[in-house]
C-alpha cells in the first residue's frame, strides 16, 4: 500500500518534494496554517490534500517530512508534537531542514517524547525536477533512517549513514558551509568590486584564472537573490556547526550580512 505522507511547508523545496511523492503514487497532506497566499498556489498545483487541523493532518500517516526554513524548525515540531502524542498510528518524523546537529537535537528532543521515530535529514541539490529525471540527494541517520528508504521508492534519491541524529545535519552543513558561504563571498567580494570601479576587470580576471569557481557563482548568484532572506538563520546554524573553530565560525556569521 502506497505511504501517506505529510511535507511541510510548500515552499520551493518542499512543494517540488511532495509533487514528486504524489506523482510517485503516495498520497500526500500539507498544511497551510499560517502559510501565504503563493503557499497556495503551491500546493493546488502540486495537487496536495491541504488540511489546516493537525489531529486530522496526522492521522493514519506514515511519514512527516518538515521542509521549512531554519528558525522555523523547533517550532514546527513543537507545534506537532501534541498531536503526535495523542496519535494512534506513530509516523516517522524527519526534520529535512539546514539545521546544525545541535539544533536538530533539540528538534528531535519535541518529538521522540511522542513515540515517533526521528529521522534525520539532509537535502543537498535543488528540487525535484519537473521532467521527474532528477532528485536531490538526501541524506538521513538516526532511529528513523532505515524506514524513510521507502522513500526510494516514490522518487527521491535516498542515501542512508549508519549513525544517529545530527551526522546527517552535518553533511547538510558541511555542503552547504562551501556551496552558501562561496556565494555570500562572490556577492560581497562583487560588491566591493564595483564600489571600486574595476567589476568587470574583476569578472574578466576570475573567468580567466578560476574559471571553474567563477562559472559556478555567476550561475548561482542570480538565483540567490529571491530566498537570501532564508539563509540569513542558516548562516547562524553553520556557525554554530563550526562553534569549535571561533575564527571559521565567526566569518560564516559575518557572512549573513552579505546577504
Amino acid at each position: 500500500m502506497a505511504p501517506t505522507i505529510v511535507v511541510i511547508a510548500v515552499g520551493e523545496m518542499g512543494s517540488g518534494v511532495a509533487q514528486r511523492l504524489r506523482l510517485r503514487g503516495a498520497t500526500v497532506r500539507t498544511s497551510l496554517k499560517g502559510r501565504s497566499a503563493a503557499s497556495r498556489t503551491r500546493a493546488e498545483a502540486a495537487g496536495l490534500t491541504i488540511i489546516d487541523d493537525d489531529d486530522k493532518l496526522i492521522a493514519d500517516a506514515d511519514f512527516i517530512l518538515s521542509i521549512v526554513p531554519p528558525a522555523e524548525a523547533q517550532g514546527l515540531a513543537e507545534r506537532l508534537a501534541p498531536a503526535l502524542t495523542c496519535a494512534g498510528k506513530k509516523p516517522v518524523f524527519a526534520d529535512c531542514n539546514a539545521v546544525a546537529p545541535a539544533t536538530v537535537r533539540d528538534v528531535a528532543a519535541a518529538i521522540v517524547p511522542s513515540g515517533c521515530a526521528f529521522a534525520d535529514m539532509a537535502i543537498l541539490g535543488g528540487p525535484p525536477s519537473k521532467d521527474g529525471a532528477d532528485s536531490p540527494r538526501i541524506y538521513v541517520s538516526g532511529e528513523g533512517a532505515q524506514a524513510s528508504m521507502a522513500l526510494r521508492d516514490y522518487g527521491l534519491d535516498m542515501r542512508l549513514i549508519d549513525g544517529g541524529i545530527g551526522e546527517a545535519s552535518a553533511v547538510k552543513m558541511g555542503y552547504a558551509c562551501l556551496t552558501k558561504g562561496t556565494q555570500a563571498i562572490g556577492a560581497a567580494m562583487m560588491l566591493g568590486a564595483m564600489r571600486s570601479n574595476v567589476g568587470p576587470t574583476v569578472r574578466e580576471a576570475l573567468a580567466d584564472t578560476v574559471a571553474e569557481v567563477f562559472n559556478y557563482d555567476a550561475r548561482m548568484m542570480p538565483r540567490m537573490f529571491p530566498k537570501a532572506y532564508r539563509w540569513v538563520a542558516e548562516m547562524d546554524e553553520i556557525a554554530k556547526f563550526l562553534a569549535a573553530d571561533p575564527g571559521a565560525s565567526q566569518m560564516l556569521a559575518g557572512a549573513r550580512a552579505a546577504l
